[in-house]
């Protein structure tokens, strides 16, 4: 599997000085310029997904034309840990994460795409959305109703299985929604349980991404307010094996994303 080097150290750090562009000033550093030109991408984007030749590489790119969009507009990326998803880019795992805002969606592949091959566990609004529904659709995601979770557990460990069986890496969200405040008793063990089953290694992810906030109003929740002031952590952790039930694992998990979770909260109170 080819790198596109994108990020090509295990650290990367938004540079001290981002232009910002003449258009968000115009808008007086609202949240508007932000989304318009989201919106603009996925139009830009949308010929190649209906043609069949949005690929890998292609998902890739636009998503880190995204990550820089965040940037121009305020957004600071703190991220440790990318080695430890370019090792062994043939070999699928499990990706697990937290999952506070939209911003990890939009970025997440140019992080993962960019190093092996890889699709998201999606609820199937996202599918619906005329928005989204086409690009999201050239990368076979996995697509669950999040009312059913017996259902939805057998869809992802089917379908995650036959995934990660063919060489690609799946993404999951155990949270049922986007939040701010991490809840470990909203943090299923689905992706331990699609790992353990696959006989694949798991990659813990812990996030603060509440740069981009939820919206208040579920029809646009994705279209929440832009808070500049605060730094968009990442943390991707050494993939480890599933022991046993599995009980273990996802208690490591848990920590994992709480341990880092404390850990920027005091810096930013700092």
């Amino acid at each position: 599997m080819k790198d596109l080097k994108i990020f090509p150290s295990n650290e990367y750090i938004t540079p001290h000085k981002v232009k910002n562009p003449i258009g968000d000033k115009l808008l007086f550093k609202s949240r508007w310029y932000f989304y318009i030109e989201i919106l603009r991408s996925v139009a830009k984007y949308k010929p190649y997904a209906l043609d069949g030749s949005y690929d890998r590489v292609m998902w890739a790119n636009s998503s880190f034309e995204m990550l820089k969009l965040a940037e121009s507009c305020g957004c600071r990326f703190n991220m440790i840990g990318l080695d430890n998803i370019r090792v062994n880019p043939d070999e699928p795992m499990v990706i697990v994460s937290n999952h506070m805002s939209t911003l990890e969606t939009v970025v997440f592949p140019a992080i993962f795409a960019s190093m092996r091959e890889t699709t998201f566990v999606i609820k199937d609004s996202i599918m619906k959305n005329p928005i989204f529904k086409h690009i999201m659709g050239t990368r076979n995601p996995i697509v669950v109703s999040r009312v059913n979770p017996r259902e939805d557990l057998k869809t992802v460990l089917k379908e995650g299985a036959e995934r990660l069986k063919n060489g690609t890496s799946v993404i999951i969200f155990p949270q049922s929604t986007r939040t701010e405040k991490f809840k470990p008793s909203e943090f299923n063990s689905l992706a331990v349980k699609l790992a353990r089953k696959a006989g694949v290694r798991l990659m813990p992810v812990a996030i603060k991404t509440d740069f981009w906030g939820n919206g208040k109003v579920s029809l646009l929740k994705e279209f929440g307010p832009l808070n500049r002031d605060r730094v968009s952590y990442m943390d991707f952790g050494e993939p480890f094996t599933i022991k046993g039930n599995g009980n273990e694992e996802h208690q490591i998990v848990i920590d994992f994303i709480e341990k880092r979770l404390k850990k920027w909260r005091n810096v930013s109170a700092g």
